[in-house]
């Protein structure tokens, strides 16, 4: 065995151990640091054993301009941007295999043998789709384009006509590949273009509260796209981790569509998040909510977690655009000092990316014991006294359970309706990214706190203090 093949080895074992870290909050961090040293194990070897390596000042070059705006990302990016950051990593992902996939399909001018111009294709393809669907996903959550679902008539339709199309070209081009004679450049050309718009006709029609589904799923076409490269470069560290991405991501989407008891095919062609119809969920937010509405300030909040022995924080995507965070933990520390129980509520696709609140609430320093999931929060809500919930809409509301007609109708929810007490922290009755309202705010046990998350904890907790 090479040296190469060695190092390619122990970067996989480092791979694959990251993934066993990443399964758990307690040991993420270390299972991150493992994943790093992995790739840092990967790009050495192939810089100094490579025989192709002939020259590395542009290699240098890359490493250093790629690691600085990396480094600048990583520094000044805030945890609300976590996920358009995401996004635009899998968006800058998926152009270099793209690029990588166009360049040795020119270098060898398409003179390919069949295996070699079906991982180009792949390569190229997916490639494509990643980054422009990326670019999408990153412009929906910025808020650049709208976050509700863009549609059109035949759109479905459509969509699989092009993917259709290009899947036929890849078939031809593998078809008619010939080593010794040029390739079929406008076929060629033509599928990297269709790739390039499927990514953007993909996400358009999804609406933001499937954003951590269509993240993940374009992970999984990352990995898809960085294994079929591998095949191209006959690069077997590319190939092993492509396929540990694109088998992950997978995986992850589909226990994301499992948590939100939805179908792929809903996901990705319901047009979720967009008009409400049916029941309770077509009455506009006013009209809904005329009359119902009991508003707390944190003064009564403060009173009320005086007497409390247990109580349920329920993060949501509103406490991280607050970067209540902090706020929260000291507030709990002091709840912890008068003898309560305090913990944490967590749904699975709470926020705007997969684990988006566990990894808010570890900045904060919150113990991981702490993190409760729906399965194991749910049964403790009748014996709460107090839940407060921060900046939460779709994950908590009951017309999921209630209304057969809702668009969210049999997502599982935190079922914090059944707490003694409900404290809503929202900025203002505006529904969540599935355009319903929510029936919780008016139930006898809720009160609303029309503040931002962060300012009314901290009065909260300064209230409690005096």
């Amino acid at each position: 065995m090479t040296e190469i093949n060695i190092a390619f080895l122990v970067a996989a074992v480092c791979f694959i151990l990251t993934l066993q870290g990443l399964s758990s909050p307690a040991t993420a961090r270390r299972g991150n640091a493992i994943g790093a040293i992995g790739m840092a194990v990967a790009v050495i070897a192939v810089l100094v054993f490579h025989e192709d390596v002939v020259r590395y000042q542009y290699i240098l070059g890359g490493i250093v301009l790629g690691g600085g705006v990396g480094a600048i990302m990583a520094a000044k990016i805030p945890m609300t941007k976590m996920p358009e950051r995401i996004a635009l990593s899998h968006a800058f992902g998926g152009l270099a295999v793209a690029l990588v996939g166009i360049i040795h399909y020119s270098h060898h001018d398409g003179a390919l043998e069949h295996v070699g111009m079906a991982a180009v294709g792949f390569e190229v393809l997916f490639g494509a789709l990643t980054f422009t669907g990326s670019l999408m996903a990153f412009a929906k959550l910025q808020g650049l384009i709208s976050g509700s679902p863009i549609s059109y008539p035949g759109q479905n339709f459509f969509n699989i006509g092009l993917f259709a199309l290009a899947f036929a070209s890849v078939i031809y081009l593998v078809a008619t590949a010939d080593p010794s004679g040029g390739g079929n450049h406008a076929v060629f050309y033509l599928m990297t273009a269709v790739g390039f718009a499927l990514g953007v006709l993909f996400v358009l029609p999804i609406g933001g509260a499937d954003m951590p589904v269509v993240i993940s799923l374009l992970n999984a076409y990352a990995g898809l796209a960085m294994s079929a490269t591998g095949f191209a470069l006959d690069n077997n560290i590319l190939i092993i981790a492509g396929a540990l991405d694109g088998t992950s991501g997978l995986l992850l989407s589909i226990k994301m569509s499992q948590a939100m008891n939805r179908s792929f095919t809903n996901v990705l062609f319901g047009a979720f998040g967009g008009d409400s119809s049916g029941g309770a969920t077509a009455q506009a937010g006013d009209e809904f909510y005329a009359g119902k509405i009991k508003v707390t300030t944190a003064e009564e909040l403060a009173m009320i977690l005086e007497g409390a022995q247990s109580v349920i924080f329920v993060p949501g995507y509103g406490m991280a655009v607050s970067q209540a965070q902090h706020a929260v933990r000291d507030l709990a520390d002091t709840l912890k000092g008068l003898g309560c129980e305090v913990r944490y509520a967590i749904h699975p696709v709470a926020g705007r990316m997969p684990g988006h609140m566990n990894v808010l609430l570890a900045e904060a320093d919150i113990p991981y014991d702490e993190l409760l999931d729906m399965d194991e929060v749910n049964p403790l809500f009748p014996q709460t006294d107090v839940a407060i919930v921060i900046g939460a809409n779709d994950v908590t509301n009951p017309l999921a359970k209630e209304d057969p007609k809702s668009p969210i109708a049999g997502m599982p929810i935190l079922e914090v309706e059944k707490a003694n007490t409900v404290v809503v922290v929202k900025r203002s009755l505006a529904p969540g990214f599935a355009g319903v309202p929510n029936p919780l705010f008016t139930r006898d046990n809720c009160q609303m706190a029309f503040e931002d998350g962060k300012k009314f904890i901290l009065h909260v907790n300064n209230a409690m203090k005096s």
